[in-house]
């Protein structure tokens, strides 16, 4: 969140700042298997993000002391490039805001990989942001989860994330850098769609029991479109591996 110093107008003759709707994603592209020693990869652009991920597994537990017999464990890295952005949100290496998002990362996978079926196994899930526009978590999540599918890792479903935000009294989808300084209230989610499950739910800001319904309702709407870009980069790549 921006203080109210010097801040952009981000609503311009009824549309955003960027000319979208409130309502309207950023263009989104999505590639799977796109780095050759990964068991399973995919790329992202969206908006002026972009975003490798690599998934390495099932396989043992190393060390061998951090083996669950009962199950696979997961690990998960998000991590900025050091040219991925000129903020601050674009500083290299470890840092309290890369480990946050590692860890629900983490977690949200947890939820929909069939972790019993690798029982002493390991998981590593990596997601590299090489250019950051604002949305970086939600586009890392969504494109780790075409990695993990394309790595043929059994899962309950392809989780996607997607980030609505409050600018005044307006309830914005997919908000960008600038929206993501200076708006009201940014609320990234992570759902998986078959149920509409609700995985990861974090609130910067504050919205109304009618705001947070509105906000909800445009994530699923959104989640439909951002579903099925994933599906495709996975059919196209298998579509190529046959011929």
């Amino acid at each position: 969140m921006g203080s109210s110093l010097n801040k952009p107008e981000l609503i311009v003759n009824g549309k955003r700042h960027d000319g979208r709707g409130f309502d309207q994603l950023r263009p989104l592209r999505i590639e799977a298997g796109v780095v050759k020693n990964a068991d399973g990869s995919a790329y992202l652009e969206w908006g002026d993000n972009k975003v490798l991920a690599a998934v390495y597994g099932p396989r043992e537990a190393m060390p061998k002391h951090i083996a669950d017999p009962s199950k696979c464990i997961v690990k998960c890295r998000y991590s900025m490039a050091p040219f991925s952005g000129i903020d601050d949100h674009g500083r290299s290496g470890p840092n309290r805001r890369s480990t946050e998002i590692s860890k629900v990362a983490r977690e949200a996978f947890e939820n929909v990989i069939l972790l019993n079926d690798y029982p002493g196994g390991m998981i590593e899930i990596f997601m590299e942001i090489l250019q950051s526009d604002g949305g970086t978590r939600a586009a890392g999540i969504t494109a780790a989860s075409v990695a993990l599918a394309n790595a043929g890792i059994r899962m309950k479903d392809i989780v996607y994330a997607v980030s609505a935000g409050r600018i005044d009294k307006h309830i914005v989808i997919d908000v960008d850098m600038l929206e993501d300084n200076y708006s009201d209230a940014d609320m990234p989610v992570v759902v998986a769609p078959r149920n509409n499950d609700v995985l990861l739910l974090q609130m910067d800001g504050g919205l109304s029991t009618e705001q947070f319904s509105e906000a909800m309702r445009m994530v699923l709407e959104a989640g439909k479109r951002i579903s099925a870009e994933q599906k495709r980069a996975l059919e196209d790549y298998y579509k190529m591996a046959k011929e």
